[in-house]
């Protein structure tokens, strides 16, 4: 269950040193609302659901966190983007901004407010610090300014930006710097831990490592350092797989990298060397959804035995696990984990 020590094991993964305890994590919060009767777009807009989901299944699973991730969407619909989404089916942003100064302009004119379901977040996640305390890592949200611009002005209007409006992109960027910022450090202040910052629009699956170093990078940066200079975690995610990108990713001082899927653990941690902490990154579709118990045990144990346990990293998945994942297969994720993490202890202890 729960314990004590999971904030100092996790500091210490962060500093590269192999925890007493293994962190055990799962992106698992679709499959969460299914297993505790609940439907997502109940889930997404009242704090008191989202916070007893979240307790139900910490308490069920033995997760070491509180993902509130939700979805990418609600600090932008206070800014005038169309969302979409009913029932389980996740909200998604539509009907954007128009990339041009008139709207930059507005935005700035409207700053940043707590409005709608940011504050339902807000309050989701004092609910749950107050429940456990500092007996998991309590984890919010935010997306990383390259990531908010498009989710603001569309995807494809925001892969153009970077030839056809430069400028406007970097005012753009700034915007969402100081906003997204404010808005992760108003979740530490409600009692997060550690802010998950999403970058899937600047991953290399989109656009090249000489845009992201010019564009995305530093902005990504200055926010979680802001949320590291107030004492929280950053977990950036861009589910990456693209050695260049990794490269770049693993030196920008973010506290922990979320590994996506698409590369090998031992390349990433290759790459990254002793640079930043690694989350991942079993696969949520090959191996948590579509495979056995057994194939998921196979899976941690080999994460485990070749990249864990050299320290400098935390279990987790790759990405979302899918709602229909077997239940029997994220309790194999945990008990696995577990118990590889006690061997390790007695084998090589410290």
């Amino acid at each position: 269950m729960a314990y004590r020590g999971v904030l100092k094991d996790i500091r210490a993964a962060i500093n590269m040193k192999r925890p007493d305890r293994l962190p055990t994590f799962i992106c698992s919060e679709e499959m969460d609302v299914r297993v505790c009767g609940s439907r997502y777009d109940r889930y997404n807009s009242n704090a008191k659901e989202m916070a007893r989901v979240q307790i139900e299944t910490i308490e069920r699973f033995d997760y070491d966190w509180a993902w509130l991730q939700v979805d990418d969407c609600l600090e932008f619909e206070t800014l005038g983007v169309g969302v979409k989404g009913q029932g389980d089916i996740l909200p998604a942003t539509c009907d954007y901004l128009p990339a041009n100064e008139s709207s930059l302009a507005t935005l700035n004119s409207l700053g940043y407010r707590v409005e709608g379901r940011m504050g339902i977040l807000l309050d989701a996640i004092s609910a749950v610090k107050s429940h456990f305390g500092n007996t998991v890592c309590v984890t919010g949200r935010t997306a990383a300014p390259f990531s908010s611009v498009a989710l603001t002005f569309g995807l494809n209007e925001t892969m153009l930006l970077p030839i056809t409006q430069p400028d406007f992109l970097r005012d753009a960027l700034e915007f969402f710097v100081e906003y997204q910022a404010r808005f992760g450090l108003d979740q530490l202040q409600a009692g997060a831990d550690a802010i998950w910052l999403g970058d899937c629009n600047a991953s290399g699956h989109l656009i090249s490592p000489d845009t992201y170093r010019e564009f995305a990078l530093e902005p990504a940066k200055r926010v979680s350092d802001a949320y590291k200079e107030a004492g929280g975690i950053t977990i950036y995610h861009a589910s990456e797989e693209l050695p260049a990108m990794m490269d770049l990713m693993a030196g920008a001082g973010f506290s922990i990298l979320s590994v996506g899927p698409g590369i090998a653990i031992e390349t990433a941690r290759e790459i990254a060397g002793n640079r930043v902490c690694l989350s991942g990154n079993v696969d949520p579709i090959r191996i948590l959804m579509n495979g056995t118990p057994d194939d998921v045990a196979r899976e941690v144990e080999r994460i485990a035995r070749t990249v864990s346990c050299h320290g400098g990293h935390v279990m987790n998945s790759g990405e979302m696990v899918p709602r229909d994942t077997p239940e029997e297969n994220v309790r194999a994720f945990m008990e696995t984990s577990r118990k590889i993490s006690r061997e390790m202890v007695r084998e090589n202890p410290e």
